[in-house]
């Protein structure tokens, strides 16, 4: 087994001759160089025969994206270097050498981090990576708290301590970036931004993230919790509606209709949004006092708003789309967070 290693992980597929040229340079440059090809066919045999000369080759016999790839060069580190320090780079020229150097020697300086490569992300980028990364930049604020200026940055290091822990993160896919963001952040292990150089060659052409199912993929829960909140909201707003008419006591009306709607929702959540595993009366009792907090201050500003004349239904509506993104970032930090206690104490201790 090599020890002191810096190591630069590449995950590919149907790469073009720019990959060989990262490969050169990167070894040039002292990093022991490991490509995955996820299955890119035989077409492509010839640009991969050229990088065994420089690099560690393994195949993938069909494609089983991005994420999955990454985790078998993580199982060929683990196996084959000790005392590393692993950066991952993207196969279409878009990261320089000087950069994967900068960001390796960040998490030399910081072995319990993850360290990011960050893009400036200006004007010069293609529109669709830019609005991409804007979203996905505000959905990770609003989960987990954190500013993280490129979420979708394809250049990350950190030391070989972390190898279990990014091994058991799910995904397969392009949303498995995202997740080890979400792990992380709920490990409350540090993410570390460095500045890096932004390179889009031809548009960004050759990137094979596919932007309707890829990004279905990277928002999955959102969109699942949306569905589950349409839910609830649908059961919640037609017994408000309907007391409502039939009694004229909207205050009321909305405690009743809260109750039946948040029993709907937690059972759905809990299951199908989350897929926690906690206990199911600790889960019950924070997710009924979160929704008994958010409850008070609904009705509250609910009463305000009709109060200053607003229509009931119209404030009803209002009242709802505010506590929408706050009653989401708790169930997913809190009540139906995934328990890595253990996994952080052995990640953590190996550092």
């Amino acid at each position: 087994m090599y020890a002191n290693k810096k190591i630069a992980l590449i995950p590919a597929y149907e790469p073009d001759e720019r990959l060989v040229q990262l490969v050169q340079d990167i070894t040039a440059a002292g990093f022991e160089a490991v490509v995955v090809d996820d299955g890119s066919g035989e077409d492509y045999s010839p640009i991969f025969s050229v990088c065994t000369v420089y690099a560690h080759v393994i195949p993938h016999e069909v494609n089983r994206g991005k994420g999955a790839a990454l985790k078998t060069g993580y199982s060929y580190i683990a196996a084959c270097f000790t005392d590393s320090i692993i950066v991952t780079m993207d196969s279409d020229g878009q990261h320089t050498v000087s950069d994967a150097a900068r960001v390796c020697r960040a998490a030399a300086s910081r072995p319990g981090s993850l360290i990011l490569g960050s893009r400036a992300l200006s004007e010069n980028v293609p529109l669709r990576s830019r609005f991409g990364n804007s979203v996905t930049r505000g959905i990770y604020r609003l989960t987990t708290g954190l500013a993280v200026h490129d979420t979708q940055t394809g250049l990350r290091a950190f030391h070989s301590s972390l190898l279990p822990l990014m091994m058991r993160i799910p995904g397969e896919r392009y949303e498995y970036e995202m997740n080890v963001l979400l792990e992380l952040a709920r490990m409350k292990l540090p993410i570390r931004e460095v500045p890096i150089e932004t390179i889009y060659i031809d548009n960004n052409s050759g990137s094979h993230f596919n932007t309707v199912k890829d990004s279905a993929r990277i928002y999955k829960e959102i969109l699942r919790f949306s569905l589950s909140s349409l839910l609830g909201f649908g059961v919640d707003y037609s017994l408000y509606s309907l007391i409502t008419m039939l009694l004229g006591l909207p205050a009321a009306a909305n405690i009743i209709a809260r109750a039946v709607s948040s029993a709907v929702n937690f059972t759905v959540n809990r299951k199908l949004v989350f897929d926690s595993d906690k206990p199911l009366g600790r889960s019950a009792l924070q997710y009924f006092t979160l929704a008994g907090g958010i409850l008070i201050a609904n009705t509250l500003v609910l009463k305000a708003l009709t109060a200053a004349g607003i229509n009931a239904y119209i404030a009803k509506l209002m009242v709802e789309v505010m506590f929408f993104f706050v009653s989401w970032a708790v169930q997913r930090l809190v009540i139906f967070r995934k328990d890595n206690r253990a996994s952080r104490r052995e990640s953590v201790g190996n550092v």
